[in-house]
């Protein structure tokens, strides 16, 4: 038995491979191919947009997907959202799709926008955005280039996906408002999670990608520590729970080890040392499990 696995294509592709890499999995994706190979014979990759993974999952060609929470809303399609994965292009945040106009335009608010015209990928959501706020617009699908759009005169505004809000500023574009949040998720078809051994598969699977979330901010540091400094040492010391320490050989000396957030261990290493803390080292993780 294999499972059938949809891989995003797109924006999404090179922070996924790197994500399932540090999870352990191996995968190769060539430059023109939609099937990529992977170290895990048990798995079958396919390379696919994200705004198609939740209709091919819903529909029973693949077993499960990665996609945005908002392509999966946008589908309208039936899937289990098995788990969260907090991960974009730009770094470990959500996304947001906003409502953006030119910075020169008199639009300040969504009641501006009245019976104006207003280009996006995301129709669907968009179109009961403005429902609920009561304002009729004409929402029309765009395929690509949205931002490009406005300056040309083509529409009066976009629905855009943004992480940092960069690519729009350099548009010379503003928000207006949020019209929804957005993280990536695993989906699974519903049959296939019925499946006892599809379940367990595609379980582990969001074990070890979420594991490897959790360490993408962390870092390992053990040091050597005397006896008598332990206190002092430990009371700077951040830690998931508690730091491990152990004897060493050598008599009246322990070792500590712990994990931290990477941000922080610029600003307390001075001070482990400064407390007694020798042979300090910092070490990368590839997964935290909780």
């Amino acid at each position: 038995m294999r499972l059938k696995l949809g891989l995003p294509k797109g924006s999404l592709q090179e922070a996924t491979a790197r994500m399932f890499k540090k999870a352990g999995f191996n995968i190769s994706i060539g430059s023109r191919s939609y099937f990529p190979s992977i170290d895990d014979e048990e798995i079958e990759p396919y390379l696919l947009r994200a705004q198609e993974m939740a209709r091919y999952v819903a529909d029973g060609a693949l077993d499960c997907g990665i996609t945005g929470n908002d392509w999966t809303i946008e589908s309208g399609r039936d899937v289990v959202k098995v788990c969260e994965l907090i991960y974009g292009k730009q770094g470990l945040r959500p996304v947001r799709w906003v409502l953006a106009a030119p910075n020169d335009s008199k639009i300040k608010s969504a009641k501006d926008l009245k019976g104006k015209r207003i280009a996006t990928e995301l129709v669907s959501t968009t179109n009961r955005y403005f429902k609920k706020k009561n304002i009729k617009v004409d929402v029309e699908f765009s395929w690509g280039a949205t931002e490009a759009k406005v300056g040309a005169g083509l529409v009066d505004a976009i629905v855009e996906l943004t992480e940092t809000g960069a690519s729009l500023r350099a548009n010379n574009l503003k928000i207006i408002d949020t019209i929804c949040e957005s993280t990536t998720l695993i989906v699974a078809n519903k049959s296939s999670w019925k499946n006892k051994w599809k379940r367990q598969k595609i379980e582990s699977i969001a074990l070890l990608l979420k594991g490897a979330l959790a360490a993408e901010e962390k870092v390992g540091l053990k040091m050597n520590v005397e006896e008598k400094n332990l206190n002092k040492v430990i009371s700077i010391l951040p830690a998931m729970k508690k730091p491990t320490i152990s004897k060493l050989s050598q008599k009246g000396w322990c070792a500590i080890e712990t994990i931290v957030e990477e941000k922080i261990v610029r600003n307390i290493i001075p001070g482990l040392k400064r407390q007694g803390a020798q042979g300090i080292i910092e070490y990368p993780l590839n997964k935290v499990i909780i």
